[in-house]
């Protein structure tokens, strides 16, 4: 049985429940860009995309993305990536359909987050490499 998915429910549980801090953003060279648009399929599904930077790191890295639209109290989780940490840019993609599908075309603002889940102690700890936020477009597909 893979771990992969508890690790990626963890990575996701904890990019909702925690919020950056500015100054966690360690390396200025560190960074992740959202595209201006994103799709939403009939059946509700948001695609959103971009690109990451990020260096140094020893435990399993994520790129996470969130989107509000319309009551911004209320936050969607899109999916979540894995991340390769090696200096370079690389693309990411996240994808999701938010239950009960409320997400219409139209403005958006979406928040991503490169996160790594350290192991310092018994229980994995978030490590913020870059963040993001961004007014978008959602375009049917």
């Amino acid at each position: 049985m893979s771990s992969r998915p508890a690790v990626t429910a963890i990575a996701a549980s904890l990019f909702l429940f925690t919020t950056p801090a500015a100054d966690a953003i360690a390396d200025p060279h560190e960074s992740v860009t959202v595209d201006p648009t994103g799709r939403i399929a009939p059946d509700g599904t948001v695609t959103l995309s971009g690109t990451y930077r990020c260096t140094g790191s020893t435990g399993p890295v994520f790129v996470s993305s969130s989107l509000v639209q319309h009551n911004r109290t209320v936050r969607h989780g899109i999916g979540g990536t894995r991340a390769v940490c090696d200096g370079m840019e690389h693309a990411w993609t996240n994808t999701g359909r938010p239950t009960p599908s409320v997400l219409q075309p139209g403005a958006a603002h979406v928040e991503a987050t490169v996160m790594e889940l350290t192991s310092q102690s018994s229980l994995p700890l978030p490590r913020f490499h870059a963040t993001q936020q961004q007014d978008i477009t959602l375009t049917e597909k």
